[in-house]
C-alpha cells in the first residue's frame, strides 16, 4: 500500500500547527488520513490499513486480526502512558517544555481566530494535567495500571513466543512502543528486566525490521541522545527568539 509518512513531534509543538489541528482539533497522536477520511484511534487505524490490505490482496495471505489480537490491543491502549511519562521527567525540563507548550498554543490561537475554542480546550488541557501531576493517587494509579498489564503480559509470553499467539501480530506493534518508551525512561531493569519472559521477548522483537526502522533508528544506543538533543535545542532557541 503506498503512503506518505510525516513526521509530528508533539514535545516541539508541531501538533498545534494550524493546518494539523483543523484536521485534528484533540491535537492527539497518531493520525491517519486517506481522503476525507481521518482516524485518531490507534485501533481504528490499525484496523482500517488491514480492511484496505485485505481488499487490495484479495485475501490472499492477509487476514483480519484475530479476537485474541484485538482484546490485547484493547488492552493496551486502555494504559494512558502520559501521566507516568511525565511523571519520570525531571521537574525542571518537564516545567520548560510544559510553559513552551502552552505559548505555542497561544500563539497559534492568535494566528487563527476560527480555532480559538479548540485551542482554549488544549490550553485548559494542559493546566489539568499539571495539576493531575501533583496527584498521588492519579500518578499511583496509572502506575498500578501499568504492572497490571505487564504482569498479565509475562503471564501470557511465558505460553506463546509473541503475544497473542506464535505469529508476531498487531497486538505486538501496539506492546513495542510501551516497552521502548520504559527503556526511554531508563526503567529496563525494573520493568522489563525484572520480567523474564519479557525480556526475552524484547531481545526478540528489537531484531526485527520494523523495530529498527521506525524506533532503533532514533532511540537506539547513541541515537537517543541525539534525538533528544535536537529536541531539546529546538525548544531552547525556539523560546530564546520568543518564535512560537
Amino acid at each position: 500500500m503506498d503512503y506518505t509518512s510525516y513526521h509530528v513531534n508533539p514535545v516541539t509543538g508541531k501538533n498545534m500547527d494550524s493546518s494539523f489541528f483543523k484536521m485534528n482539533p484533540s491535537g492527539k497522536l497518531p493520525v491517519f488520513k486517506n481522503g476525507a477520511h481521518i482516524i485518531f484511534n490507534t485501533i481504528e487505524i490499525i484496523q482500517y490499513i488491514e480492511r484496505i490490505a485485505v481488499v487490495s490482496s484479495g485475501g490472499d495471505n492477509v487476514s483480519f486480526s484475530g479476537t485474541e489480537v484485538v482484546e490485547w490491543m484493547q488492552k493496551i491502549q486502555e494504559w494512558n502512558p502520559k501521566f507516568f511519562t511525565l511523571s519520570h521527567i525531571p521537574d525542571k525540563y518537564r516545567f520548560y517544555v510544559s510553559k513552551f507548550i502552552r505559548r505555542v498554543v497561544i500563539a497559534r490561537m492568535a494566528e487563527s481566530p476560527n480555532l480559538a475554542a479548540a485551542y482554549h480546550h488544549k490550553l485548559r488541557e494542559a493546566y489539568e494535567t499539571e495539576d493531575k501531576l501533583k496527584n498521588q493517587d492519579v500518578l499511583q494509579g496509572n502506575k498500578e495500571h501499568l504492572i497490571r498489564l505487564l504482569d498479565e503480559i509475562e503471564t501470557q509470553l511465558g505460553e506463546t513466543e509473541y503475544l497473542a499467539g506464535e505469529e508476531f501480530s498487531m497486538a505486538d506493534v501496539m506492546l513495542i512502543p510501551v516497552l521502548a518508551r520504559l527503556v526511554l525512561l531508563n526503567l529496563k531493569d525494573e520493568y522489563i528486566k525484572s520480567r523474564p519472559n519479557i525480556a526475552e521477548y524484547w531481545v526478540l522483537v528489537q531484531q526485527r525490521p520494523s523495530y529498527k526502522k521506525v524506533i532503533g533508528r532514533y532511540f537506539d544506543g547513541w541515537r537517543r541522545y541525539k534525538t533528544l538533543i535536537k529536541t531539546w535545542c529546538f525548544v531552547r532557541i525556539r523560546s530564546m527568539l520568543r518564535r512560537y
